[in-house]
């Protein structure tokens, strides 16, 4: 009788898998829209503003990464920007301006300058594709840059179904 045996050819292919999910910081992410703060949606008054930011519960944003934007078509002071900054200082992890998909982005940003490429020189790389996390966009952009000037071979999707992206000259 024949020998059965399942070989694993993905594990023997001497193929690296970096899955950016495991980069994905842990922690809640909160906006702050200073859209609800202005004047009938058109004007920041900086008296208002000042009760604000005095009277909020600034507790609630402890450990989270926050983004601060203005979401309408305002004229806003780039100091209101800094007074949310200094009163979220003490309670959060990390402050952006911009949306939430920026704040990802900034956050992903900061760990992929982390990876040291040199340490793939010559290797087959999958970047990993599919997750249950919300990824950027950018985050594989940058990770492939990163990459590319070092790698053997740069593909995109799961070690058994892969995207081929670059293969080194000869």
């Amino acid at each position: 009788m024949e020998n059965d045996e399942i070989i694993n050819k993905v594990a023997g292919s001497g193929l690296i898998t970096i899955d950016l999910e495991e980069f994905y910081p842990k922690g809640e992410r909160k906006l702050i829209d200073i859209k609800d703060q202005l004047f009938q949606g058109l004007i920041l008054k900086e008296k208002d503003f000042r009760e604000f930011i005095k009277t909020h519960d600034w507790e609630q944003y402890k450990d989270c990464f926050v983004a601060i934007t203005c979401s309408v078509d305002a004229i806003i002071p780039t100091w209101a920007f800094m007074l949310l900054t200094l009163a979220l200082q003490p309670y959060a992890k990390k402050i952006v301006f911009g949306d939430l998909e920026k704040l990802e982005t900034v956050l992903f940003t900061e760990k992929l300058q982390k990876i040291r490429p040199e340490e793939y020189k010559d290797a087959r790389v999958v970047i990993k594709g599919c997750g249950s996390l919300p990824v950027p966009t950018n985050a594989f952009v940058q990770l492939t840059a990163l990459l590319q000037p070092q790698v053997k071979s740069l593909m995109y999707g799961e070690p058994c179904s892969t995207v081929p992206l670059y293969k080194k000259p000869k």
